[in-house]
């Protein structure tokens, strides 16, 4: 028996099919590989899906056909004993529906296949034992969600080697519909939780028009709460973007804001972040500038956290929680501004009324636009970009909170002077929380990904402009 040295991999015109060469070494007392190595195959280009079940079929005699079946889950096949010949059409919704591949099987190869692409094979050797892992449970509840296709489909026309009136079927093989009769596999959705907020607000816009993402408030799906995760059916989704935070940074200096911080920031990402690793999902969580203390001038993605109170400290919590998710992207962010009460319509209603304002003077950052943080949000995900940490704020020159209001009078046509700066130590002493001095951070590593977020000062004067 001859031995292939290392895992090579084939891609197929099925998209995410992938058929590999693994390494068999034979000797005079039989032969040996490495079945699952999940480093090798991820280095071989095999998406890190996450198998949680192994099955195995044993087929007696040459002839055996199984399929055509697409499984809500992905799998990754593989021979203990015998060949086969195996054929994947792809059952999903998308230009792709419809294509064939087909390939021969024996203890060398094995194949990845994607949720939703319907898989069958036909044994050429009689023993043939045929195993696959798989990333979800089997339930019957999950075998409703199955899409199946006649192994005897005119329109695909497998060029099965043993015609299939001399083969061994079951009776529910022989029944399955045609390809004209097949409803496609529809693909995973996104779900975005805390859509009732700013940036749920804008990730609405940002997917307007999309028919493939569920937005849920908090009336919808209340993430502290365990009934709503055990009622989700998560197979459906393979993202989770959690737009929902504790957001009140005096509030949460209080007895009952420290609570409602940490179980919010803190105890419901974990519990998200458990939920996106079971089901392999990714998770997008929304970060803040509250994490560090300040003192850097710029703040960068690897900078451990510094957080100064307990909003800051319950985020960096949450952050820590979400980077256990293989496929994560926490997205960092400073001074939002979108729909609801923020501080430029609050600047704006003084400017309105040409009212003199005290404001913070010595504390520096960049506005973040809730819309431009959205669309930050989809790039990442629609580029599948590297997981890990990406600040998302608007760019251009750092401003203080003074010198931001001074603009937006300017914008209303208001006095910029009628804006004076306020120290942050006198500001403070009003009872407020503590706060970063510097909360600009930098975009290199957003921008690097191909995502150039525009000027704050182009979108203040969008934003006011609407009308705000």
């Amino acid at each position: 028996m001859g031995e292939v040295q290392q895992i090579q991999t084939t891609t197929t015109p099925i998209p995410g099919l992938l058929l590999f060469s693994l390494p068999v070494h034979g000797d005079n007392r039989g032969w040996f590989k490495e079945n699952w190595h999940r480093r090798k195959l991820i280095d071989a280009g095999m998406p890190d899906f996450g198998p949680v079940q192994n099955n195995i079929s044993f087929n007696a005699q040459r002839g055996t056909t199984r399929g055509i079946h697409a499984e809500p889950w992905d799998k990754f096949i593989s021979l203990a004993s015998g060949r086969i010949f195996g054929a994947w059409v792809d059952l999903r919704e998308g230009p792709s529906f419809g294509t064939l591949f087909t390939a021969e099987l024996s203890p060398h190869e094995a194949v990845f296949v994607p949720r939703g692409v319907g898989n069958a094979f036909q044994t050429l050797q009689s023993d043939t034992v045929y195993t696959y892992l798989v990333n979800d449970h089997w339930s019957a509840e999950a075998q409703a969600n199955y899409t199946f296709l006649n192994l005897a489909d005119e329109d695909i026309a497998v060029p099965w080697p043993i015609s299939l009136d001399e083969c061994i079927l079951s009776p529910q093989d022989r029944t399955h519909p045609r390809l004209a009769d097949v409803e496609p596999m529809p693909g995973r959705r996104i779900l975005v939780l805390g859509a009732d907020g700013q940036l749920g607000a804008a990730l609405r816009r940002a997917y307007q028009g999309q028919g493939t993402v569920d937005f849920l408030g908090r009336g919808d799906f209340d993430i502290t709460s365990e009934e709503s995760y055990q009622a989700m059916d998560w197979r459906k989704y393979s993202t989770i973007i959690n737009s929902a935070a504790f957001t009140a940074v005096d509030a949460a200096e209080t007895a009952e804001g420290r609570v409602a911080a940490w179980a919010i920031n803190a105890s419901a990402v974990t519990r998200l972040a458990r939920t996106a690793v079971e089901h392999s999902l990714t998770l997008v969580h929304i970060s803040t500038d509250y994490i560090f203390d300040g003192t850097a001038a710029i703040h960068r993605e690897v900078e451990p956290p510094s957080p100064l109170g307990v909003y800051g400290q319950s985020k960096a919590a949450g952050d820590a929680a979400a980077a256990t998710v293989p496929r994560h992207y926490i997205v960092r962010t400073s001074w939002v501004v979108g729909q609801g009460r923020n501080f430029v319509r609050t600047m704006a209603a003084l400017a309105d009324k040409e009212v003199p304002a005290r404001v913070v003077d010595d504390q520096w950052g960049r506005l973040s636009f809730a819309d431009d943080i959205a669309a930050g949000i989809r790039h990442l995900l629609e580029n599948n970009a590297a997981p890990g940490t990406y600040n998302v704020t608007n760019d251009g020159e750092p401003q203080s909170w003074a010198q931001v209001a001074r603009e937006v009078y300017a914008l209303r046509g208001a006095t910029p002077t009628l804006v004076a700066g306020i120290s942050t130590d006198d500001y403070a002493k009003q009872g407020t929380a503590p706060r970063p001095r510097s909360s600009v951070l930098d975009l290199s590593k957003i921008r690097a990904a191909g995502f150039n977020p525009p000027s704050a000062s182009e979108r203040l004067a969008e934003y006011l402009g609407k009308g705000t």
